[in-house]
Order: structure tokens, then C-alpha cells, then sequence
């Protein structure tokens, strides 16, 4: 099996996050990357408010035999209260996807707090019966927290057979992710690994001009395709995920993952140059994955607000303050944030939003909130 996989986070849209997905966009890319050999599909009910789930149903299940592929699920910590409520989620997930089974079941975004809630609510042994019945082929977890709880995880649960991590050039000693030494668990254990955010969600394709030089000057590839083989070259890799929303970004990925070459000594040397330079950037390493937004009483596009404020302070980027006003339109301003916290424990980067949506006031609206 080849180790890239279609992450269906970031699908292609008509009208916006809210809007609907462009299911004839989503189908040709589909029918691309089959046709390539590539099989993996990630979604999760969270994703896109569910249409990711119904777009893959209407995509890949309904126009291809099940042995053409294999799709992961996710259990999400929101979606439930108590163990009486996994089955019938569970089930409303196969519904939503079409299909009688998931190849992979994850329990998502782990987190000390979240594992908590695992446990309480005996998740872990719901899915060992669902996989017993035949309705997951094989279980695993996503992981967003510190190495000792990826140990303590996986000495409780032996059953996980896969782990999918945050892993990207820019996090791999990054002392709030901790890339190197959560995969490095990983490896202890034995746990095949997927690699979510191996781009940081776009974030290492917009570098700055420095950086991009650098990797200009290597034998040629787009800033994305350095990231992703970056990930997929160390060992124990079983996949790389991509959140593709174009046709032009998945023919990119296809272009060199399809015949997958491991970075070389001098393109790994290249990539501690870039590494270095973007330690000097003063930015918020947000990966745009959106689990802040659907619980803020305010409506306040957080994500899209860091964007600007990266943007601004990267590239003294003059449309950022336009972009600003796209994004609160209709919803909430940074300094209508009243301090709940809510979007933080959300936060898989750890990221304390409720200050860093003050800078964003202090720059965009002239310190509305202070």
C-alpha cells in the first residue's frame, strides 16, 4: 500500500466553510488519486459540520466497490456524553459514509482531558466489540497531548494498532508539540504512525522568501513537497495525510509521492535552514483545524483571525486588515471574546487564544478590548 493518504478536512467548497462541498471538484480529485494507486481516505464527523462524511458517501462509496479502498472514522470526544451514546453515533457515522464497516477507527484528538473521558465512559471497549463484529478492521487513536500520555495510553490500551500524529518539519522539536518524542513513543511501542499536519495547515507552504530560496535552490519541488516527503521519510511511517481542497494541490502531491523518494542528506540539511529561519518568525502556530470554532458563543472564526494576524506580522500583508473584516463579518470579532476558555481545551496546539485574540484586537481593531 502506498503511504499517502486523502485527508477530507479541507475539501473543496462552494460558498465557504458554510457553504457545500463541490462534489464535482471532490469526485474528479477522487478518481485522480485511485487512479494513481493511492487508497487511504480520513474523515471525521467534525469535519465540515458532517459533509465531509456525506461527501466521501457520495464520492468514493456510492461509485466505487469497497474493496477499492479503505476509510478511516473518527470517535470524537463532543459527540458523546456516556457509553449508551458511542453505538448510536457509531452508526450514524456508517450511515452518513455508506458503508457497512471502517477500515480504521480512531479515538480523536487525545488529550489528557479527553482520555479522561474515554475511560470514564469505557469508549476503548465499545470499539473492541464493534471491531469483534466486524464493523472496524482495525482500531487506533489520534493523539494532541505530551509524550508520558501517549505512554500511559498505549501501556493501558495495547489493543491501538495505530497512532496518528501531528508531525511536520516545523514541530518536530517544537516544545509545545513535541513531534519528535511523541513519534519516537510511537516507535518504542511498536505503533505504526499517520501523520496528520505534515504541511502545518499550509503553513509551511507560505514561507517566507528566505526560506523559500532555500528550497529553490534544491533540485527542484514545490514547498508542500519537501514537507510531506519530510514526514514520510523516517521510519515506522505507515501514512502521511494531505488536506487537499484543489485539484492543482492534489496533482503537486501526486506528482511526487506517487514514485516516493526519501529526502536525501542535503535536502534534510536544507530543511534545518528552513527550520531555523521560521524560529525567528513571531507568528501563531494555529493549524487552522477548526475545533475552536464550533463551540465559541460568540461566532468568532478564530483560525481565520490567526491567519490574518500571521499574515500581517510575516509580510506587513496591507490585505490582512481586509481579510480581517471578511472574516468577522457576520460572526464575531476578537474583541467580542469574552474570556471562556472553551476554544483552548479545545485546542489540540495548546494555544492560549483568549490572549492571543487580544493581540489580534491590538492589531486589527486598535485595542478595542484592553
Amino acid at each position: 500500500m502506498k503511504n499517502f493518504g486523502f485527508g477530507c478536512m479541507r475539501l473543496p467548497m462552494i460558498g465557504g466553510l458554510e457553504g457545500r462541498v463541490d462534489q464535482a471538484h471532490f469526485n474528479r480529485m477522487i478518481d485522480r488519486f485511485l487512479a494513481e494507486g493511492f487508497t487511504y481516505f480520513d474523515t471525521a464527523h467534525g469535519y465540515l459540520n458532517g459533509k465531509s462524511e456525506t461527501a466521501i458517501r457520495e464520492g468514493l462509496v456510492k461509485r466505487y466497490p469497497r474493496d477499492a479502498y479503505l476509510l478511516t472514522d473518527k470517535l470524537t470526544e463532543n459527540y458523546f456524553r456516556s457509553e449508551a451514546d458511542i453505538r448510536p453515533f457509531f452508526q450514524q457515522q456508517l450511515e452518513a459514509t455508506g458503508v457497512s464497516y471502517f477500515d480504521y477507527y480512531l479515538m480523536h484528538a487525545l488529550t489528557v482531558e479527553h482520555y479522561q473521558k474515554f475511560t470514564a465512559a469505557g469508549a476503548f471497549a465499545v470499539a473492541g466489540q464493534l471491531k469483534a463484529e466486524g464493523k472496524i478492521r482495525h482500531l487506533g487513536i489520534s493523539f494532541h497531548d505530551k509524550p508520558a500520555l501517549l505512554t500511559q495510553i498505549l501501556t493501558e490500551h495495547p489493543e491501538i494498532e495505530v497512532v496518528q500524529i501531528q508531525f511536520n518539519y516545523a514541530d518536530y522539536d517544537n516544545p509545545s508539540i513535541e513531534s519528535r518524542a511523541v513519534y519516537e513513543v510511537c516507535r518504542q511501542f511498536g505503533k505504526p504512525v499517520i501523520v496528520m499536519e505534515p504541511v502545518k495547515g499550509g503553513g509551511l507552504v507560505n514561507l517566507p522568501d528566505d526560506a523559500r530560496a532555500i528550497l529553490a535552490g534544491l533540485r527542484g519541488g514545490s514547498p508542500a513537497s519537501y514537507a510531506i516527503r519530510y514526514a514520510a521519510s523516517f521510519e515506522g511511517i505507515f501514512m502521511v495525510l494531505s488536506g487537499m481542497s484543489t485539484y492543482e494541490q492534489l496533482e503537486d502531491n501526486l506528482s511526487f509521492m506517487k514514485d516516493f523518494r526519501p529526502l536525501d542528506e542535503n535536502e534534510f540539511a536544507a530543511i534545518e535552514r528552513v527550520r531555523d529561519i521560521l524560529k525567528r518568525q513571531d507568528t501563531v502556530p494555529c493549524t487552522a483545524c477548526q475545533y475552536c470554532v464550533a463551540g465559541c458563543p460568540k461566532r468568532i472564526r478564530i483560525p481565520d483571525l490567526f491567519a490574518c494576524l500571521n499574515a500581517k506580522k510575516q509580510y506587513a500583508d496591507w490585505n490582512s486588515d481586509f481579510y480581517y473584516d471578511v472574516s468577522t463579518a457576520g460572526h464575531g470579532k476578537a474583541s467580542d471574546c469574552i474570556g471562556c476558555k472553551q476554544c483552548e481545551r479545545a485546542c489540540p496546539q495548546h494555544l492560549p487564544i483568549a490572549e492571543l485574540l487580544k493581540t489580534v484586537t491590538d492589531t486589527f481593531e486598535g485595542g478595542a478590548n484592553t
